[in-house]
């Protein structure tokens, strides 16, 4: 091997440490985010760029968010599905059936199953219904679709 493709395979091999110690992984998203009261589990990848996880807080009180983003646009759909002790409202679950309804979305084609339709149908069911966008790349985009980042801002865990 010449002195010149020797320093392109060890430059490439730099690169490829360089942007892998900075890699997220699917399983690195399920942490606690808010001093072990509230934290994100369960992401999972719906495909075409699309993910979903739960936001989860516990401390006196109870909640269940379930949070859907598109990694390219940034947008994001948020909701709640349980709750308990949280505020004065009275307690609820309804994560089966507002599950059911992203289900019965994400079946269809992804020109139909939007976001702002799904937030339509939830807010049958569900509360604190929303649809954003996002200037931050969430864990699981990251994870899962980090060549759809755009301009957002990178993911990054605490620590790194």
């Amino acid at each position: 091997m010449t002195r010149w493709a020797s320093y392109h395979v060890l430059s490439a091999i730099a690169v490829f440490a360089a942007s892998s110690a900075f890699a997220v992984t699917a399983s690195e998203c399920t942490r606690t985010t808010h001093v072990s009261h509230g934290g994100e589990a369960d992401h999972v990848d719906l495909g075409e760029g699309r993910v979903i996880w739960r936001d989860w807080w516990s401390q006196e009180g109870s909640a269940t968010d379930i949070v859907i983003a598109d990694c390219q646009s940034g947008d994001v759909l948020q909701f709640r599905t349980a709750e308990e002790n949280m505020n004065k409202r009275p307690p609820f679950d309804r994560t089966e059936d507002a599950m059911a309804i992203v289900a019965q979305h994400e079946k269809g084609a992804r020109v139909f199953a939007t976001l702002g339709r799904m937030s339509d149908d939830l807010k049958k069911v569900a509360r604190d219904v929303s649809v954003e966008v996002w200037a931050l790349e969430p864990c699981a985009c990251a994870a899962f679709y980090p060549g759809l980042r755009g301009d957002k801002e990178a993911f990054r865990l605490e620590g790194l």
